[in-house]
């Protein structure tokens, strides 16, 4: 890029003097339609749980659902994204309870479609909440089987939609689980169920906290690197988003989130498809803690944010969608 004026005639900083004028030639905007919530969901009644490694964000009974449903329908935050925790005793290694029609995320789907319905929903595909080894597939010769695995995926994408799922994420990075899981929405008249794939997910250690919120954790005897994408990677990522594109995601998605800005930036300028970021669980409680112990402004929250849209991500999820959705009219 050819630089074009010379000191003193061209000073940049006139155009930073006025609220007013950085107001009109900023170059990126961050509003609530670029917002998903995240909301882990638990059994019992009358619970409202704190998680401790992600501090103010909490676990809902389906009886509180409405409490946090409230505030992001009174934010006019468009989508919120589910996901359980699962008891032990209804965990096994095949991860049966992601099939049952009365688990708690077809329950969380039915409660929010009759009483929050222009809240749209997005469901997590895969296994890791609901299996007894804490794996997204199905594991076999201790390894995880994919091909095995993604019969399973197909099943649970199925229920999800027939439940009302708006968006189906599959998050298990499982190869060409996108097109089976398509054809199997397009043959079953879910033609309208969009499909956001976790094309570029990364085996990173910023997952620890999501982790102990869905208490998958301490199950885990072996990492995910067999499927999750290799931190050095990026060319790799492409490969990924290009063929789960060719076999029909509406949406592919990027996760972590700011580590990865690089990816998100070539993907969007290469393929030309939504993308989104998942700002998560490590992030936000750095970030989180970092503002607690007032190491950072808590305004750090709109510049983290305003990466993501600067990168070229379509929408972002994130943790801090309500807090940010309610500093978002008073930003300057």
């Amino acid at each position: 890029m050819k630089i074009l004026g010379k000191f003193p005639n061209t000073r940049l900083r006139r155009v930073r003097n006025s609220k007013s004028i950085r107001k009109l030639i900023s170059e990126n905007e961050l509003s609530v339609n670029d917002l998903i919530l995240p909301i882990f969901i638990m059994e019992g009644k009358n619970k409202i749980q704190k998680i401790k490694s992600m501090p103010g964000v909490y676990r809902y009974s389906i009886d509180k659902l409405s409490l946090i449903l409230n505030k992001a329908k009174n934010c006019k935050i468009p989508m919120v994204a589910l996901f359980p925790n699962i008891p032990t005793k209804k965990k096994d290694k095949f991860g049966s309870e992601a099939l049952n029609e009365n688990n708690l995320i077809c329950k969380s789907i039915k409660l929010i479609k009759k009483k929050f319905p222009n809240l749209a929903i997005m469901c997590d595909v895969a296994l890791d909440p609901y299996t007894s080894h804490g794996h997204d597939g199905i594991i076999k010769n201790n390894k995880i089987d994919n091909d095995q695995t993604i019969k399973i995926l197909v099943k649970q994408s199925l229920l999800q939609a027939k439940m009302g799922c708006d968006v189906i994420a599959p998050s298990d990075m499982m190869d060409g689980r996108i097109g089976v899981i398509r054809q199997a929405l397009d043959k079953k008249n879910f033609k309208d169920t969009l499909i956001l794939s976790y094309s570029a997910k990364y085996a990173s250690n910023f997952y620890g906290p999501f982790r102990d919120a869905v208490g998958s954790s301490k199950n885990l005897k072996f990492d995910k690197k067999t499927y999750q994408m290799d931190f050095r990677n990026s060319n790799e990522a492409f490969r990924e988003i290009g063929l789960d594109i060719k076999e029909g995601a509406d949406i592919v998605m990027v996760k972590p989130g700011m580590p990865y800005l690089d990816i998100i930036k070539n993907i969007k300028d290469k393929f030309k498809i939504p993308v989104f970021a998942y700002q998560v669980s490590g992030e936000y409680s750095l970030i989180k803690n970092g503002i607690d112990r007032k190491l950072v402004k808590d305004d750090v929250i709109m510049e983290s944010l305003i990466a993501f849209k600067r990168a070229g991500a379509s929408a972002i999820i994130t943790y801090f969608a309500i807090e940010i959705a309610n500093k978002i009219k008073n930003f300057n």
